[in-house]
């Protein structure tokens, strides 16, 4: 018996031809691998086929993998309510080169896209109001790339003297410490009964 998800795979890379890079079946989803410079053709497809009806766009997400060339990956997770299938598609992208904005297509990738380009710094061409939506508008970086500082660049707090919110350096309360796991904050090794035997 044959599996529907991996026909429905082979199916989309034979018709959308050299646009579907490849797919794989994982926890019962499909996954796309698309070029980015299709990746609205292969959007309208899947709302406009009959046969398919993807019509909602769920999310659009960000993944930051640094070792690679193209670092980020950008995940579109689409639902036919029609069908009750789910599909991912995935581009990727490196930190200067844009993404075709989906807003053409789903106009609620506008929010979406505004907010892995606040968090990741992955630019969307053609979108048309590409500002930042989680952090203020004065923040330096993108936070969810994974070199950003743990720590952040700057603290964020409000000043009653001054009556305003004010930016400071960061400053750490307590400075690194080696954790030797000894010290009284982590407490002793745990010695159960026998396990003197256990020593030659």
């Amino acid at each position: 018996m044959t599996d529907p998800l991996h026909e429905l795979g082979a199916a989309l890379t034979q018709t959308l031809g050299g646009d579907v890079l490849g797919f794989r079946v994982a926890n019962g989803e499909l996954a796309l691998d698309v070029r980015r410079d299709a990746v609205v053709r292969v959007l309208t497809h899947l709302r406009d086929d009959a046969g398919l009806l993807f019509k909602q766009l769920v999310d659009v997400c960000g993944v930051d993998w640094p070792d690679r060339a193209e670092r980020f990956e950008i995940v579109y997770n689409l639902l036919s309510l029609r069908y009750n299938h789910r599909i991912r598609v995935k581009v990727t992208t490196d930190e200067l080169t844009p993404v075709p904005s989906a807003v053409g297509v789903f106009s609620a990738a506008g929010w979406c896209e505004r907010e892995v380009w606040d968090l990741y710094g992955v630019l969307f061409s053609g979108n048309p109001d590409l500002r930042r939506i989680l952090t203020d508008y004065g923040f330096d970086g993108h936070p969810m790339r994974k070199d950003f500082p743990l720590t952040g660049k700057v603290e964020v707090r409000y000043d009653d003297a001054q009556k305003r919110v004010v930016y400071e350096p960061v400053r750490l309360t307590q400075a690194f410490r080696s954790f030797d796991f000894l010290s009284p904050w982590e407490g002793e090794a745990p010695v159960l009964p026998g396990d003197e035997k256990a020593t030659p």
